[in-house]
Parts: C-alpha cells; sequence; structure tokens
C-alpha cells in the first residue's frame, strides 16, 4: 500500500504503542484482560481523533466476531465437554493397567496416543487428563515426575503443528492468508513438514531430554489433583449394591483393587486384612483408605459403589436442576477443619453435616496417622481435611461455614461418564466433516460445540468456563493490533525492513531470518499474538518478493508454535510447571535448544521442499 505522509506518524505511534502493549504483557504486572481491553479502548480513542480511510470502530472491533476467534471458542468448548464427560478416562485407565505388567511400553504408547489426539483437539484438557497417568507411569519406572512432565507439554505442541486444528495459532494463521489472497490452509496443509519438525523434536527429547531435565524426587507432591494423601471413605454395600457376592481372592478384592481395604464390618465383627474366602453381603461396611483421584473415578464410573452418596448429595437438585440437565452437577472439594470449630471433637454423624450444610463428607484424612475405624465415627480434629461431595448450591453456601474452610482450588466437577461415548462421537464427526471439507471448519465446530450443549454433555456453565475470556480479549486485541498496523502501513514498513536485512542473501535467508524472530517473540508474548502481528507482515513480505504467500505464513505458523523456551509462552508448560516442581529456567535449558533445533531443521526443510 501507499503511505501517505500523513500517515508516517500515525504509523510511528502505531508501532510504539505496539512494542509498549508487548512490554506490559511480557512485565505480567497487569492481567491479560486488563492490558487487552485498555489496548482496545487505546486505538477507539485515537482513530476517533486522527481518522483513516476504512479504518474505525467496525474495524477496531472487528477481530472479536473474527471467524478464527469463533471457531477456537468453539473447539475450546468441544474439548471442555471432552474434559468434563470423561471422554479419555476409559483409554486412559486402561493403559494405566496394562503399566502394571508393561509399564516402559505403555508410557511410549501414552506419548504416542497424546500425539495423535493433540493433532485434533486443544491440547490443555489433554495435559490436564494426562498428567496423573504420566506421573503414576513414571513411578512404576523408578523415574522422577520432573522428567517426565515438560516432555508431556511439548509432545502436546509439537503435535499441534500438524493439523489445522491442532493449535488455535493455526487457525489464526490460516485466517490472515484468507484476508489477503481470498483463500485459506487447507486441513492437511501444513501435516508433511509438520510431522518432519515433530519427529526432529521427539528425537531430540528422546536423546537429550533425559540429561538436560532436573531429577526432583517429591513424593509427597500433589501432581494435578492426584495427591499421593490417603483418604479414609467408606462404601455401605446395599442389597443391590454392585459387589454384592464378590469374594477376596488371595487376600484382595479385584474390585476395589486401586484402594486399600483396612476394615470391614459385619454387624458388631470386624475383619482385618488379608481377607480369606471373605463374601461380601448386604449390611457389610468397607473401609477404605485412596487417593482423591481414585475416589473421584469411582464415582463417576461406577455410580454403584457410592450411591448413597450420591444420591444424598443430589438432594432436590435433580427436580429443580432445570430443563437442561437430567441429573445434577455433583463437584468434589477438600475442606479444612477451622481451628475452635464446633467440628472438633464430634464425628461426622455427630455433627449433623449433611442436615447443616447439604453436602456428605465421602473421605476423612489425617495427616498424622491412617485411622481403622468406621469414616462416620472418626473424632474430627483442627486441621483434618473432608473430601466432601455436593452440588454447585450446597457448595457456594459451605464457604459460609464458619467450621470449614473449603480450598477453592480444590474444586472439581465430577465426570459424568454416562455421556463419553457422545462426546467422543461429537468430537469424531468434528474431526471428519472439516478434514474431509464437506462443510467448513467453523461450521463443523459451533456444530459441535452447540450438540455438545443439545446433548447435554456440557452445560451453559462449563460452557461459559470453557470460553476463555483471556483467549477472547488476547486474541481480539491482537486482530486490532494487527488491522492498526496494516491500515497506517506498518506491515508493509516492517516487511520491507526484514527483506531489506534477509533479501541479499537469497529467499531462503529471509524465510529463516522471519523464523527465527517469531519463534523467539512467540515464547516472550502469546503465540496467538505473535502470529495475528506477524501473519500480515508475512503476507507482505511475500509479495515484495513475489513469492507464494502461502510458504511465508506457514513460516510464521510453525515458527508461532515453537513455545517451548519459557513456562510463560503455552498454557500447557505453565499446568506442568507445578507436578513437575519447574524452574524458569529449566524451559530455557530444555526448550530453548529445541527451538533452535526447528529453526535449524525448517530452514533445511524449506530449502528442499520449496525449492529455494
Amino acid at each position: 500500500m501507499d503511505i501517505t505522509a500523513d500517515m508516517v506518524w500515525q504509523m510511528w505511534v502505531v508501532l510504539a504503542l505496539i512494542a509498549g502493549v508487548i512490554t506490559v504483557y511480557c512485565l505480567d504486572r497487569f492481567s491479560i484482560e486488563l492490558v487487552s481491553a485498555t489496548t482496545v479502548a487505546m486505538f477507539l480513542v485515537f482513530f476517533h481523533a486522527f481518522p483513516l480511510p476504512n479504518f474505525g470502530p467496525t474495524e477496531i472491533l472487528a477481530g472479536f466476531a473474527n471467524p478464527a476467534l469463533i471457531t477456537i471458542m468453539a473447539l475450546l468448548i468441544i474439548g471442555q465437554g471432552m474434559f468434563q464427560t470423561g471422554a479419555l478416562e476409559g483409554p486412559a485407565r486402561r493403559l494405566a493397567r496394562l503399566s502394571e505388567k508393561h509399564p516402559r511400553f505403555v508410557l511410549t504408547l501414552l506419548f504416542a496416543s497424546m500425539f495423535v489426539v493433540s493433532a485434533f483437539l486443544n491440547n490443555t484438557p489433554v495435559v490436564v487428563m494426562f498428567i496423573p497417568i504420566v506421573a503414576a507411569l513414571a513411578g512404576r519406572l523408578g523415574r522422577s515426575p520432573s522428567k517426565v512432565m515438560i516432555p508431556l507439554s511439548f509432545v502436546c505442541i509439537l503435535a499441534g503443528m500438524t493439523t489445522l486444528i491442532g493449535s488455535s495459532t493455526n487457525l489464526l494463521v490460516s485466517d490472515a492468508l484468507r484476508q489477503a489472497t481470498g483463500e485459506g490452509l487447507e486441513f492437511f496443509a501444513q501435516t508433511r513438514i509438520g510431522l518432519m519438525l515433530a519427529g526432529v523434536g521427539l528425537v531430540y527429547m528422546l536423546l537429550f531430554a533425559g540429561r538436560l531435565l532436573p531429577d526432583r524426587k517429591s513424593p509427597d507432591e500433589e501432581i494435578a489433583g492426584e495427591s499421593g494423601r490417603q483418604f479414609i471413605a467408606q462404601i455401605e454395600i446395599t442389597p443391590d449394591h454392585p459387589l454384592v457376592g464378590h469374594a477376596s481372592r488371595a487376600g484382595l478384592f479385584e474390585e476395589l483393587r486401586d484402594m486399600t481395604v483396612r476394615l470391614i464390618q459385619r454387624g458388631e465383627h470386624a475383619y482385618l486384612p488379608p481377607f480369606d474366602g471373605l463374601t461380601l453381603r448386604p449390611g457389610d461396611l468397607i473401609i477404605v483408605a485412596a487417593t482423591r483421584k481414585t475416589i473421584t473415578d469411582v464415582i463417576s464410573s461406577r455410580t454403584g459403589f457410592f450411591a448413597g452418596a450420591i444420591e444424598a448429595a443430589a438432594g432436590d437438585e435433580v427436580l429443580t436442576s432445570g430443563d437442561d440437565e437430567e441429573t445434577p452437577d455433583l463437584s468434589i472439594v477438600e475442606a479444612v477443619v477451622a481451628p475452635a470449630s464446633r467440628l472438633i471433637g464430634r464425628s461426622i454423624e455427630q455433627a449433623a453435616f449433611r442436615t447443616q450444610t447439604g453436602c456428605v463428607v465421602i473421605g476423612v484424612q489425617r495427616r498424622s496417622r491412617m485411622i481403622r475405624t468406621r469414616m462416620t465415627e472418626i473424632r474430627l480434629e483442627s486441621g483434618d481435611v473432608l473430601l466432601v461431595l455436593g452440588s454447585r448450591r450446597a457448595l457456594r453456601a459451605l464457604r459460609e461455614q464458619r467450621d470449614v474452610l473449603p480450598l477453592e482450588w480444590s474444586a472439581t466437577d465430577v465426570p459424568d461418564l454416562g455421556r463419553a461415548a457422545t462426546a467422543r462421537l461429537v468430537f469424531a464427526g468434528v474431526v471428519i466433516l472439516a478434514s474431509t471439507g464437506i462443510i467448513p471448519i467453523l461450521h463443523a465446530s459451533v456444530i459441535g460445540a452447540l450438540t455438545m450443549l443439545i446433548a447435554k454433555c456440557i452445560n451453559f456453565r462449563q460452557a461459559a468456563r470453557a470460553f476463555d475470556q483471556r483467549i477472547y480479549l488476547l486474541i481480539g486485541a491482537a486482530f486490532a493490533l494487527g488491522g492498526a498496523l496494516q491500515a497506517t502501513g506498518g506491515a508493509d514498513f516492517l516487511a520491507g525492513g526484514v527483506v531489506g536485512l534477509a533479501e541479499p542473501f537469497g529467499p531462503l535467508a529471509l524465510l529463516s531470518t522471519m523464523f527465527l524472530l517469531v519463534a523467539v517473540l512467540t515464547n516472550i508474548l502469546s503465540n496467538s499474538a505473535t502470529a495475528i502481528l506477524f501473519a500480515p507482515i508475512a503476507v507482505s513480505a511475500a509479495e515484495r518478493t513475489g513469492i507464494d504467500p502461502t510458504i511465508f505464513v506457514l513460516t510464521v505458523l510453525f515458527a508461532a508454535n515453537c513455545s517451548f523456551a519459557t513456562p510463560i509462552a503455552y498454557q500447557t508448560n505453565l499446568l506442568v510447571m507445578g507436578p513437575g516442581r519447574y524452574r524458569f529456567t529449566d524451559f530455557i535449558r530444555v526448550g530453548g535448544p529445541l527451538v533452535v533445533v526447528i529453526w535449524i531443521t525448517y530452514t533445511a526443510i524449506a530449502a528442499w521442499s520449496f525449492d529455494l
């Protein structure tokens, strides 16, 4: 575009504002939402006072209704539906059981499974779901979680390079190409090169990650919601209970293999392990010790085990939950018995906890010792941790109780595994429709999200939670930055600078320079924002050099996905930072060289693949 004299100063102001916004993002002193909203407001005011032809409020705010952004939000809802229904829990649990005999093979198979799933699904819920399983497998192999958590994140990021919906970055870059040329990227446009880059990245991690990663063993560390701490829980055997008639084998109960049975109370007689030839009968009370994750899994997948607790926790929610739900939304939260609490010295039954709070205690954990008695007979002490099951309304009311202190960070919804198969079908349908080109990916993702709601795999509250306002505002603001950059001629100016610097050395040097620049910035700024800012610059550079713009756009796409060198570069890096007990420098030490390796590999592939 031709830059008039009146536009030059506006271009420099926009460039200065973009530099300032990037700096504020990196300093992390203010929330992403606040910075993004402020950025949009500044551009609205600036271009109202100093207008440009064909660039006003409509263009500044257009990013918030951009088809690529709507697609990303819809895919996040689909991912949340997969998570809430535990659609991946069944396969993951089968892998965990297989690992008892072949842990090394299963760990390899698990990473391969994560790679395939992350290529077609938002990888954040994938990482959340697989963290405890990978950690457990690492424990069976005698490895520290710090040896496997960063590879877990990196595998998912590498997989995201391989398909159009593997990463939100890919969709944003494709949209930039569509705006410039009228055609976006095809579903598998980057797959061939993406698989090559991913293969090199996987080989790098296989050879060097184990040596570069720290070895920080912490048996007591909580790993993504699954703690090594054991809760005392009890299972009441009713006449229609699924355990009626089950007998012990070799002193153990196969159906309770994930739990430690500490006591079976039958009338006035108590049976202690090992349980030789004991058959469970109605009226038996089984006292078990289990982790929170195990208890949650049992409540989700084998509801009959805790049928009484679930019914008591649901209360009248089934009748009042509304037309959009057939079953109540139940959640589990940990609550600490407060000092000077009225519960101290009293059992759960004596305190009438269910009557007072509307919630049910399904487990008790005491740090000092493991108690062998009925859970309901344990006299509570200050500092005891209660595992509480209740509806959303009951848990909100629990916050007002002075006797217990709910740990808000520990609150998790109980997955509805009964709809897992439906969620898998919806997800598969979206992938098939989008990949075959039957309908555009925007239509497929929106239909998929709507189907998740109609099929009740997810409710509106959970869908709203998936609608990440930080991502929405960040990407919307980034579109405003990119639009202003183009409208003022800033994109052409920067493209000319990059071209002028590298063009004398040939088109390959130009691609390589742009890749390295984007790869560095994506680890400082958000990968989505980096992609949006540099995609129009890449298109402008292509126009200046006469090279196919798809080549430059793919360069930005792969570079923006190189989010390996810092924990703030991508969400999955932040997710594994706690479980792996990582420091900021751990990502630099392991991910920094990986960025360089991917850069060099891409340069070599581009020379061959694009005939440069």
